[in-house]
């Protein structure tokens, strides 16, 4: 066995592997196998890892749009991509209760579902996102 392969198996025994955020002993907040997150600490995650995850986040969402809407792949990309933005932003579930504006996406009506992207919760949370989203989904550019 190698000196990587006894650490790796050796560090996830002691330190246990935890897919999500926790706090440690000492109250820190870590993730995976031990590894500090907490700035206070000067924890972080590097680049690569943060890119990593981006990228696996990027094609699960679009999976779960082409799943969830028969209609996805029909939309231009500028399209295409709003409704990718805000399935992230919102999860699925969230996304769904817009279902007038999903509605006017399959009718292809861009204004209609731009103006009930805008008249929302969301829109007022997250500001300029929506009215960027809103413009993009009305000309697709």
């Amino acid at each position: 066995m190698s000196l990587k392969e006894r650490l790796k198996a050796d560090l996830e025994r002691d330190e246990g592997r935890i897919p999500h955020v926790y706090q440690d002993s000492e109250g820190y907040w870590t993730i995976g196998v031990g590894h500090l997150v907490d700035k206070r600490k000067g924890g972080r995650l590097p680049d690569t890892i943060i890119d990593s995850l981006l990228e696996y986040d990027i094609e699960e969402t679009i999976a779960k749009c082409r799943q969830s809407f028969p209609w996805f792949d029909s939309l231009d990309e500028g399209r295409q991509a709003v409704v990718c933005n805000m399935v992230f932003n919102l999860g699925l579930k969230g996304f769904m209760g817009f279902r007038r504006a999903i509605e006017a996406i399959e009718k292809r009506d861009w204004e209609a579902a731009s103006i009930e992207m805008l008249d929302s919760r969301w829109a007022r949370q997250v500001g300029s996102r929506a009215v960027r989203l809103a413009r993009i989904m009305k000309t697709g550019e």
